[in-house]
């Protein structure tokens, strides 16, 4: 058997070798897009990576933003998760997948991991780009500050600090990606959750404008920034936590460990003014940091050539429920507290949803309403916001792929379509009872059939059904079958408006 030699490639900062791995495939890892935030400059906006001499090694993962290890009751989310915090200061960087033969040209997507603003890394093993290389499409994936470092409202420190991570990771794209085979001029930034609402964040960002071409949003939300009124109330009690005072001198003196820790003890703060709600209905205090919401933004024409694709999963709210044991045990007055944090009027949207499904348990109400209020209300207004400019087209799905781990209750829940993204539902540790994919085979060709709708989105803008509009709202169902409704959440949308 023949070896190919590694790779090398030459970028702005100097040259890296990557690593042949097989089918004409190569793999970049670890290549610096911004300096290492250490010290104060954890809270300041990324800057450029020195230059380096010889042949920088991008063989091995590197390090990771610091963060601690995420669990989520009785399902095995590691592969989503990954293993934590791998320690090492230069982790603003990305991961390259590209077809090692160097056509030149080629379609290039961007991802933004989810892990609820505080967790997630490249190394995840549910982001291996080989499939979209495979097919012809440079994979790129990056790091971004998290938690404190990341998302923290600090006076005198630039607000959402993880975002401007990934506007500086996609300027690295436009400049680099060419020697890599692909072409900055075709550019699709696309993510899910935490992940999915940053590029919704991107869209709305006048410094983000021509750096790509293309969105793809999963379950994220357009509606999901907190207020500058919601994220004093978290800097404050971070500094409480802490021991010192709301500044960022203060902060820029602790070190990396003391702030992780610092941000696992900030969940539960009540975070509901007299004029917003808490879109994150607790889960989470760190997201962005906006007055004007992404949609809103969007509806004013922010991206409006920029081609969007948005989804979000049938039973999103079942992963924050089923794996803890709140799901079939859920009571009446547990669905009235989820309606209440999510909607001025619980009642109204309590008979809203027993309408539209009149045999569901508490717990599938429950999850339902939790599903729109993290992510099904905030992606259609953002398809919405799309759909009303002119220049550009917008698309909708609804992953409806059912799991069956945790005794078949886990369903269409979130992160379940990543699998079939990336083209992975191959992996061993995604099947089991309590794997992300459950103990059944998912339908044969239904991994291949999502990765190649969205290599054919990246490729065209055009994943393959009619557009949506604020009139048909056109979706495609994706399930074992794919079916083409129309409006099919009109009834939760009107008592969502």
């Amino acid at each position: 058997m023949s070896h190919r030699p590694d790779p090398v490639v030459t970028t702005t900062q100097g040259a890296i070798r990557g690593l042949h791995l097989h089918d004409g495939i190569a793999a970049f890892l670890n290549i610096p897009y911004a300096a290492p935030p250490h010290g104060g400059g954890r809270f300041a906006p990324p800057e450029p990576h020195t230059s380096w001499n010889g042949v920088r090694d991008a063989r091995m993962p590197g390090p990771n933003a610091p963060q601690s290890e995420r669990k989520l009751g009785s399902i095995d989310m590691s592969p989503y998760f990954g293993t934590g915090w791998s320690r090492g200061e230069d982790y603003l960087t990305v991961n390259v997948w590209t077809p090692a033969v160097m056509r030149g040209g080629l379609p290039v997507m961007v991802f933004v991991h989810g892990g609820g603003f505080v967790a997630g890394s490249t190394r995840s093993a549910l982001y291996d780009g080989s499939a979209f290389a495979r097919d012809g499409v440079v994979l790129v994936t990056l790091n971004y500050r998290l938690g404190i470092a990341g998302f923290l409202d600090l006076p005198e420190a630039p607000a959402n600090r993880g975002l401007l991570d990934v506007v500086a990771a996609l300027h690295w794209v436009n400049e680099n990606i060419a020697a890599f085979g692909g072409a900055p001029d075709n550019v699709t930034l696309f993510g899910q959750s935490a992940g999915a609402t940053m590029v919704g964040g991107v869209l709305a960002a006048p410094e983000a404008a021509g750096l790509f071409r293309r969105a793809i949003v999963q379950s994220g939300s357009g509606l999901g920034a907190f207020t500058t009124e919601q994220a004093a109330r978290v800097t404050a009690a971070a500094a409480e936590a802490l021991g010192i005072k709301p500044h960022v001198d203060a902060f820029a003196e602790i070190p990396d460990e003391r702030l992780v820790a610092a941000a696992a003890k900030l969940a539960g703060i009540a975070l509901e003014t007299a004029t917003h709600r808490d879109p994150m209905i607790g889960l989470t205090p760190f997201g962005l940091v906006l007055d004007t919401q992404p949609a809103v933004s969007v509806a004013a024409g922010q991206s409006s050539d920029v081609d969007l694709l948005v989804g979000t999963n049938a039973e999103e709210g079942r992963l924050y429920l089923v794996p803890v044991d709140r799901f079939s045990s859920s009571t009446a007055k547990d669905l009235e507290e989820t309606a209440a944090r999510s909607h001025p009027n619980p009642a109204r949207l309590i008979e809203t949803y027993r309408t539209t499904r009149p045999d569901a348990s508490y717990g599938e109400l429950r999850s339902a309403i939790m599903g729109d209020a993290l992510f099904g209300v905030g992606s259609r207004a953002l398809a919405d916001a799309h759909a009303g400019r002119a220049g550009s087209a917008t698309f909708a799905y609804e992953f409806a792929w059912r799991s069956h781990a945790l005794d078949g209750e886990f369903g269409a829940t979130h992160t379940v379509e990543l699998p079939f993204v990336f083209d992975l539902t191959h992996l061993p540790r995604l099947h089991g009872p309590a794997a992300l994919l459950g103990p059944d085979r998912p339908p044969a060709d239904l991994a291949a059939d999502v990765h190649r709708t969205w290599v054919r989105f990246a490729r065209t803008g055009d994943p393959g059904w009619d557009p949506y509009d604020t009139e048909r709202r056109a979706t495609m169902r994706i399930d074992a079958e794919w079916t083409r409704v129309d409006d099919p959440h009109g009834r939760e949308r009107q008592a969502w408006s």
